[in-house]
């Protein structure tokens, strides 16, 4: 993981160790109202329905667990096309496979890894089958907190890319949380 590229300045284990501190800098504000550390953009829903979220949420070792080897599978399945730009096909599946069989006993940093990226393909269609699932809440918390992560690359919060990014995920948490709070 440290020796593959997540990104240009960032190997996978350094993506997923940031990850995880966006995640714990969030869920650590919501829950003692402390101060951000890193640079947020928060929705609206993520005040409302707090108290909801913090009970939905995993315990902190599945969150770390989850967060730092969500892509632990990315050396296995890079491919480079012909302009040099790496892929990484099917990575969720690869990685819960390769997390499964080192940490065999955490079923649900396991399954987590398996739908890490669920939250970033929702589309309408499949909102209610995604909010009915147990790792919704936590799917949607650290995909906010990976988009967060990851806005150094794209310019930052203010930047065309992230802003797109953080729409969707807004207008997705918003109609998850309105459908769990019925």
């Amino acid at each position: 993981m440290q020796s593959c590229k997540q990104s240009q300045n960032q190997s996978v284990l350094e993506h997923g160790i940031s990850v995880r501190d966006y995640l714990f800098d969030i869920l650590n504000h919501l829950e003692r109202v402390t101060p951000l550390k890193y640079s947020w953009k928060i929705p609206e829903w993520a005040y409302k329905y707090r108290e909801f979220i913090l009970s939905k949420i995993y315990d902190k070792r599945t969150l770390e667990l989850y967060t730092i080897y969500h892509d632990c599978g990315k050396p296995y399945c890079k491919t480079v096309d012909d302009c040099g730009k790496a892929h990484f096909p099917n990575h969720a599946e690869v990685s819960y496979q390769i997390f499964n069989s080192i940490f065999p006993d955490n079923k649900d940093a396991s399954e987590l890894i398996r739908h890490d990226m669920d939250i970033h393909l929702l589309k309408a269609d499949q909102l209610k089958e995604f909010a009915s699932s147990p790792y919704a809440v936590t799917l949607l918390m650290t995909g906010l907190a990976e988009i967060h992560s990851n806005a150094s690359m794209f310019g930052g919060i203010d930047s065309t890319s992230f802003k797109i990014k953080w729409k969707q995920i807004d207008k997705r948490g918003k109609q998850i949380m309105e459908m769990l709070n019925k």
